[in-house]
């Protein structure tokens, strides 16, 4: 049974910056905590669950073994023979060894003769890099780390830690790409491969991107919800304005706003239904009469 996605189960999409699955976890971990949900299996579960997926992804190091393996996995058709990862340094690891210096059918560490060819490549390394958004509008160096296959003394390959720096372009898009060329895993009888680069730009708190477009949750009272009216919203800009609400609207509910995102891109203001924490004792005496009248 295949083990369940970290992405779905904190309900981020995989291009997801870091921040952004750090922001989903707190969020329903604190929803689903046990503390709050006495006596109740299913929250108790879905909490079990919740952490299980942080554990996986939860940070740089962890989520790059995470998409390196899956990566590995499907090179190798899922599940079926033998997995890539498996037992000590037998039959296992030298598969690994051989997908990571360019998928050769024989390990590259094995004699063999055949007809003068090409010098052999290693695999390319692909690592995803979180950007502020600040930072991805002025542009500027940074430093990140990423894990590749070094070949040493006697052909002996290791996998190691490295410290790269790259540069990024004012106003460079989220989900651009970069390549490194020669910084890839490297191949004890040819050169090494690509190292590329994905940018990540971090949405923001109660934000996402979607298809290129920054979507942006407005929390909603029911009774705005439902009455209409207007609520305050805080743009990526830094400015903030009010929004009208049309009565009868429903969570979910998009309102795109043109130049309002980031490097004046759309903005989809989504709404979602404001989540109290606790009520009041008037609110609650409200709502039983709301209930009442079969609302």
């Amino acid at each position: 049974m295949a083990s369940p996605d970290p992405y779905a189960t904190l309900g981020v999409s995989r291009n997801a910056s870091d921040a952004e699955i750090k922001r989903a976890f707190r969020k329903l971990a604190r929803k689903h905590h046990p503390d709050r949900n006495p006596n109740d299996a299913a929250a108790e579960a879905k909490f079990k669950e919740v952490q299980a997926a942080y554990e996986m992804i939860g940070d740089a190091s962890k989520r790059q073994e995470y998409e390196q393996k899956k990566r590995m996995e499907n090179m190798f058709g899922g599940g079926g023979g033998r997995s890539p990862f498996g037992g000590g340094m037998g039959g296992g690891f030298e598969d690994m060894i051989g997908q990571m210096f360019g998928g050769q059918q024989q390990n590259p560490f094995q004699q063999r003769q055949r007809r003068p060819q090409a010098r052999p490549k290693g695999s390319d390394i692909h690592v995803s890099v979180d950007v502020e958004m600040d930072q991805a509008i002025k542009g500027g160096e940074i430093t990140f780390q990423a894990q590749r296959i070094k070949v040493g003394n006697g052909n002996v390959a290791s996998k190691t830690t490295q410290n790269f720096k790259i540069r990024i372009e004012p106003g460079v898009k989220h989900g651009t790409s970069k390549r490194l060329k020669g910084q890839g895993n490297e191949h004890p009888q040819g050169t090494a491969g690509d190292l590329h680069v994905t940018f990540r730009i971090d949405a923001g708190e109660g934000r996402r991107w979607e298809n290129g477009i920054l979507i942006q949750q407005v929390s909603i009272p029911y009774s705005t919800m439902m009455l209409g009216g207007k609520v305050k919203v805080n743009l990526p800009s830094g400015k903030s304005g009010l929004l009208s609400v049309a009565g009868n609207s429903q969570p979910g509910d998009r309102r795109r706003m043109t130049k309002a995102g980031y490097l004046q891109g759309d903005l989809d203001l989504e709404f979602i239904l404001d989540e109290h924490e606790e009520l009041t004792a008037e609110q609650i005496k409200i709502l039983g009469q709301l209930k009442d009248v079969g609302l």
